[in-house]
C-alpha cells in the first residue's frame, strides 16, 4: 500500500514549482510508503508518491509513466490493490499494449490509455489514484466503490491539490486547516455525507466516483458505481451456495502477494470465516500455515465482565478457531500502560487527522496492527460483514431500528452513556445549541434516504431492512474503513477486506431480510455459509465488537488528564465545555458508570479535541 499527493494547475493559473513542497508531502507520508518515494513534475502538474512494495517488489515503482511513441501519454500515482489485475494484463496484451513490468500499477495506468475515465468500471479491488494526461491536460483522480482506500482534494484559484490524507494536502501553501462550525458538526458526527471533511476546504473525493480538472480549471464529479435494487431470484439453499462462492472467490483473490500475509483474528464469525478461508486456499495451493493474530489485554480474560454488547473475550475463541485451521497464530498482549502511553495516543491522533472519541480502542487497534506487522506486511479482516449480513444490534431492536434517522444514533439516544451524542456528553449546553447536531442529522438523514434504491412492492420489514443496509453502506462502513486505513498505514502494515468485493455485496444487498434471518440470529446467512469451516462455539457466537480494556486504572488515568486539562486555564477546548459536569465525572471515578466504556467516550474525545486545537492554532472561526 501507498501514499499518493500531488497538484495541477490549469491554464490560466500560476505554476506551483518549488520542490521542497513535493519533499514536504513526501516526508508526511512515508509511514504509508517506507520502501521508497519518487517525485514526477512538470510545468503544469507534480506527483509524488510513497511506497509500500507488495507486488512486484523490484519493478513497481512510481510515480510510473507511459508513452505512446516518443510522446508522454499518461503519468500515474496510485494506492491499492487490483485484484483482477492479471485478467486485465491479458486483456490488455490482447489489444497491443505491451507491459515493462508485473505490477497492478501499469496495468491501471495502461487500462486507463485502453479506455480513458471509464477505467475505473474495470477495476476490482481497492484502490485510490491520480493520473495526469499532457495531451488533454487534465488531471484525473478516482476512488475504489466503497473507500477502502482514502483520497482527499482542494481546489484553490491556480489549480487542485490532492492526497492520500488531509495532512499531506496541508503540507501545500495554498490550503490552510480552517474549521468553521460546520467542519466542527462533521467532527462530532458519527454519520457525515461522504466527501465531508472536517477542514472546510478540504474535501473527500466520494467513493465510487471519480474527478477531472479540465485545461480551464473546471472540475467535474461523476459517480461510476451505486448499489442497485434487483429481485433476488434464489432460494435459500442456492443464496447459502452463491454467499459461500463468492467469499471463497475474494479470499482467494486477496491472498496474492509478494511478501509475508495474515489475518486479524478476533474469534467471531466475520474474521473467522475470512481465516478459515484463507487456510483452505493457502492450502489448496500447498502453502500455508496461515498466520493469524489476535489482540487481548492483561488480565482480560480472567477479570472479564460482560456489558451490553459484549459477552465474553475474544481469546478463547480466537484460539479455538487457531487450532481447528492449523494456524501459525500470535496473541498480542496490550497493558493499560500501552493504552495510556502518551505517544502512542499522539501517533493515533496524527494518524486520524482529527479526533475520534473510541479512545482505547483506536489505540490497541493501532497496536494490534504494529504487532501483526512484525511477521507480515498484508493483513486480511472481517470487516462489512456485520453492514451487509446485519450483524449490528440496533439492526435487530425494533424500537431503534424502525425510528426515521441513522439506527446508530438512535442507539446512541437510547443507551445513558451517549444520549448526548458519541463523545458530546461533555459539551456545555451553549456550544450544543450552536452546533444542532439534531437538524445536522435529519438533513444528512433525508439526503442519504433520497438516494437508496427500491424495489417496487416490498413490504415494509424487506422496505426498512434494504435502507438500513444501504445507510450503513454509506454512511457508517466508510468511517471504519478510514479508520482502519490510517491505523494500518501508520504501523506499515496493508490491510485488506474480503467481505468489501462488490461482486458479494450487490449481490447480499438485494437477498431479502427474512432469509438473511432466516433461523432468528443475527448473521444466519452468513453462519450458514460458513457452518462446515468453524468450531460449533464459534459460529453459534453473538456478534461482539472490538474489546476494550476494563482496567480501572485506565479510567483513572483518564480521570487525571482531564483533572489537568480543566486546571489549565489556557486549554483550548474548555469554551466547548461544560465544566461543572466534566468535574462530576472526575469526582465520581470509582462507580460503574465511570467504568461503561461509551461513558468513557466523552472524556476521550475532550481530551482529543484538547490536542488536536492545540496544534490547530488559531485556525478555528466560529
Amino acid at each position: 500500500m501507498c501514499g499518493i499527493a500531488g497538484w495541477a494547475v490549469h491554464e490560466n493559473g500560476r505554476p506551483w514549482d518549488d520542490p521542497e513542497v513535493a519533499d514536504s508531502m513526501a516526508r508526511t507520508m512515508a509511514c504509508r510508503g517506507p520502501d521508497d518515494q519518487g517525485i514526477w513534475t512538470d510545468r503544469h502538474a507534480t506527483l509524488v508518491h510513497t511506497r509500500m512494495a507488495v507486488i512486484d517488489l523490484a519493478g513497481g515503482r512510481q510515480p510510473m509513466a507511459a508513452e505512446e511513441g516518443e510522446e508522454p501519454a499518461a503519468t500515474l500515482t496510485y494506492c491499492g490493490e487490483i485484484y483482477n489485475f492479471r485478467e486485465l494484463r491479458a486483456e490488455l496484451t490482447g489489444r497491443g499494449h505491451r507491459f515493462r513490468t508485473r505490477s497492478d500499477t501499469e496495468v491501471v495506468l495502461r487500462s486507463y490509455l485502453e479506455w480513458g475515465e471509464r477505467c475505473v468500471e474495470r477495476l476490482e479491488g481497492m484502490f485510490a489514484f491520480a493520473i495526469w494526461d499532457p495531451r488533454r491536460r487534465t488531471l484525473f483522480l478516482a476512488r475504489d466503490r466503497f473507500g477502502i482506500k482514502p483520497l482527499s482534494y482542494a481546489q484553490t484559484p491556480e489549480g487542485l491539490v490532492f492526497g492520500s490524507e488531509p495532512k499531506v494536502i496541508l503540507d501545500h501553501p495554498a490550503v490552510r486547516p480552517v474549521v468553521d462550525l460546520d467542519g466542527l458538526r462533521v467532527l462530532f458526527s458519527m454519520a457525515r455525507a461522504p466527501g465531508e471533511s472536517v477542514y472546510r476546504d478540504i474535501r473527500d473525493l466520494p467513493p465510487g466516483h471519480t474527478l477531472v480538472q479540465g485545461p480551464g480549471g473546471e472540475v467535474t464529479l461523476r459517480r461510476y458505481w451505486h448499489l442497485e435494487a434487483r429481485p433476488h431470484e434464489h432460494g435459500l439453499k442456492e443464496t447459502i451456495g452463491t454467499v459461500r462462492e463468492l467469499l471463497e472467490s475474494s479470499v482467494a483473490r486477496e491472498l496474492v502477494s509478494d511478501v509475508p500475509l495474515s489475518v486479524m483474528l478476533s474469534g467471531g464469525l466475520d474474521s473467522s470465516t475470512v481465516a478459515a478461508l484463507a487456510a483452505r486456499a493457502l492450502a489448496a495451493e500447498g502453502a500455508g500455515p496461515v498466520r493469524t493474530t489476535t489482540v487481548t489485554y492483561s488480565g482480560y480474560s480472567d477479570n472479564f465482565q460482560a456489558d451490553l454488547v459484549r459477552s465474553a473475550p475474544d481469546s478463547p475463541y480466537a484460539q479455538a478457531v487457531a487450532d481447528h485451521i492449523g494456524a501459525d497464530h500470535r496473541e498480542i498482549e496490550l497493558s493499560t500502560a500501552d493504552l495510556i502511553d502518551p505517544v502512542a495516543r499522539r501517533t493515533v491522533l496524527r494518524a486520524q487527522d482529527v479526533p475520534a472519541p473510541f479512545g482505547d480502542m483506536d489505540t490497541s487497534t493501532y497496536q494490534a496492527f504494529a504487532g501483526a506487522h512484525r511477521h507480515s506486511k498484508v493483513a486480511l479482516t472481517g470487516e462489512s460483514a456485520d453492514e451487509i449480513f446485519g450483524g449490528y444490534s440496533w439492526v435487530h431492536i425494533p424500537d431503534l431500528a424502525d425510528e426515521e434517522q441513522f439506527p446508530w444514533v438512535a442507539f446512541e439516544q437510547w443507551h445513558p452513556g451517549t444520549r448526548a451524542g458519541l463523545g458530546q456528553g461533555l459539551l456545555s449546553p451553549a456550544f450544543k445549541s450552536r452546533l444542532d447536531m439534531g437538524s445536522y442529522y435529519a438533513e444528512r438523514y433525508a439526503q442519504a434516504m433520497a438516494e437508496i434504491p427500491r424495489l417496487p412492492g416490498e413490504g415494509d420489514e424487506e422496505r426498512r431492512a434494504r435502507e438500513i443496509c444501504h445507510l450503513h453502506l454509506t454512511h457508517w462502513l466508510p468511517r471504519l474503513l478510514e479508520r482502519n486505513d490510517r491505523l494500518s498505514m501508520i504501523s506499515g502494515l496493508e490491510v485488506r477486506v474480503p467481505f468489501c468485493d462488490h461482486r458479494l455485496v450487490q449481490y447480499a444487498y438485494n437477498i431479502p431480510w427474512a432469509m438473511k434471518t432466516y433461523d432468528g440470529r443475527e448473521k444466519s446467512l452468513l453462519r450458514a455459509a460458513a457452518s462446515d469451516l468453524l468450531p460449533e462455539k464459534v459460529l453459534d457466537r453473538p456478534k461482539a465488537p472490538f474489546p476494550v480494556s476494563q482496567d480501572a486504572t485506565y479510567t483513572k488515568a483518564l480521570h487525571q488528564e482531564l483533572a489537568e486539562v480543566l486546571a489549565d486555564p489556557g486549554s483550548p477546548v474548555l469554551p466547548m465545555l461544560d465544566v461543572a459536569a466534566a468535574r462530576r465525572v472526575i469526582v465520581r471515578e470509582g462507580d460503574d458508570q465511570a467504568q461503561d466504556w461509551l461513558h468513557r467516550m466523552n472524556i476521550e474525545m475532550v481530551l482529543q479535541v484538547n490536542t488536536w486545537l492545540r496544534g490547530l492554532g488559531d485556525c478555528l472561526e466560529l
